[in-house]
């Protein structure tokens, strides 16, 4: 089980806390014509603020740790969440204004010239101005970063991460389990998935303050991970961005992939498989599942196979570059909006495709794990594994073996072949096909593509 603390926005705070403003002062927006509005979210700048957070979060883990240490049934636990400052590139109240017109922190300083060549590009995008200044190592923000709503970003971010790592450390010192917090993303340029039906409404931005500003977002992630280290991990949402960019990114600097939340339709589900499959996730769970039901909801379908073929993806999560998840989405009239997937795995380069069919292609998503030599375990539904062997005098490419397996004992991942396919099942011979369960027929009156079953099976390819 998955315990989530929300309390990244003050409508979660307790009345004591919203009605004392006093004492727990409020962060302010500031608008055009310079007026100021004052946010519903604390300041972070208030000693008391984080006292009183930190306090409570001690004293939360302190009773999981008292009815839960045995049982183990909460496995970890989000600090905040989707932490950062919405509308505003920055707090602008009188307290915030004080310090972020103060030097800019030595430790921040020290780091980012250190550390510089190992940043993440997005953050160092926005470090022009530090690097045109030849990195000084004192000077108020602006005076070292620039004026722009970036730097005030940065200015956010460091302090905010501060601010959730005296937190996590308060609830930690009481019950050690793994703590996290969750992002909500940026979208511009690359990061901006291309699914033509999904509306942005309430998304956001491109620009601080459209998306919370301080927020462990890919430009200020560094931050995240050397100033909040009683953090285990930070982890995205995943809802308008590009699925495999935004996985990609957040592997940066050892991060562990864990996705809390992500689109729960059938275009999310099939995706899980890139997350699992290609970067080693931890987690990738979809946001309002419970509003779906079981026998509906797409999650259980691709959930049900993960579940069953787990230990195998385990074990090849723990060879990096031993496996490659993928999916193939709807087509847009005759477009297909899906490229094939190429990877090489030792002597072998696979073209990993969605799987022919007379009719309409239908979807396709699953992982593909080397399993040594020219041998390959396929999971999942809608595709088609072609082999070629790198060598340079290879003259022709074959598939030796096409089994599909069932798992035996899950456990320990133990398979047992469930029946030889070739000939029309292999396209002749040319790829190992992993067939919808509905594959569309097109009128054509000869069955030769059958329907899915198990979804797993396991090919070795050979050449001379």
């Amino acid at each position: 089980m998955l315990t989530r603390i929300r309390l990244g926005r003050s409508t979660y705070a307790p009345s004591w806390v919203k009605t004392n403003p006093k004492r727990f002062p409020r962060a302010e927006l500031r608008k055009a014509g310079g007026v100021v509005e004052v946010a519903d979210v604390l300041s972070l700048f208030h000693e008391e603020s984080v006292e009183a957070d930190a306090k409570a979060f001690r004293k939360l883990l302190a009773h999981v740790r008292e009815v839960d240490e045995k049982h183990r049934t909460v496995l970890m636990v989000q600090v905040e969440n989707e932490v950062g400052l919405l509308f505003d590139s920055r707090d602008g109240s009188a307290q915030a204004n004080k310090v972020f017109a103060e030097h800019v922190p030595g430790d921040l300083l020290e780091f980012l010239s250190k550390a510089y060549d190992t940043l993440h590009t997005d953050l160092k995008n926005n470090l022009k101005t530090f690097v045109a200044r030849s990195k000084p190592q004192s000077g108020t923000w602006e005076e070292v970063f620039g004026s722009s709503n970036k730097t005030e970003e940065l200015f956010m971010a460091y302090h905010y991460a501060h601010y959730v790592d005296r937190v996590a450390a308060a609830g930690k010192a009481e019950y050690p389990i793994p703590l996290y917090t969750n992002v909500w993303q940026n979208y511009a340029g690359e990061d901006v998935d291309n699914d033509a039906d999904t509306p942005v409404v309430v998304g956001g931005g491109g620009e601080p303050g459209d998306y919370p500003s301080g927020g462990a977002t890919t430009n200020v992630l560094d931050i995240w991970l050397r100033f909040a280290p009683n953090l285990d991990f930070i982890a995205p949402d995943v809802y308008l961005n590009d699925y495999t960019t935004l996985c990609s990114k957040y592997r940066h600097g050892d991060n562990l992939l864990f996705i809390p939340e992500q689109r729960r339709d059938e275009y999310g589900a099939r995706r899980i498989w890139i997350a699992y499959g290609t970067f080693q996730a931890l987690l990738a769970s979809p946001f309002g599942i419970d509003t779906l039901e079981p026998e509906t909801n797409p999650f259980t379908k691709h959930y049900g196979l993960l579940s069953q073929v787990s230990q195998l993806v385990l074990e090849a999560q723990q060879k990096p570059g031993s496996s490659v998840g993928f999916c193939f989405d709807e087509l847009v009239g005759s477009k297909d909006p899906s490229k094939p997937v190429r990877k090489r795995f030792g002597d072998w380069d696979l073209i990993i495709e969605r799987s022919f069919v007379f009719g309409k292609p239908g979807t396709g998503s699953g992982m593909v794990i080397h399993r040594g030599g020219a041998c390959f375990l396929l999971i999942g539904w809608g595709f088609q594994v072609t082999g070629r062997s790198i060598k340079p005098d290879t003259k022709f490419n074959g598939i030796l073996r096409n089994e599909e397996k069932v798992v035996e004992d899950v456990s320990t991942g133990k398979l047992r072949t469930l029946r030889t396919l070739g000939g029309d099942e292999t396209r002749s011979g040319v790829s190992a096909v992993m067939p919808n369960e509905d594959p569309d027929y097109g009128g054509f009156p000869i069955a030769i593509t059958i329907p899915a079953n198990t979804g797993i099976a396991e090919v070795e390819f050979y050449s001379f």
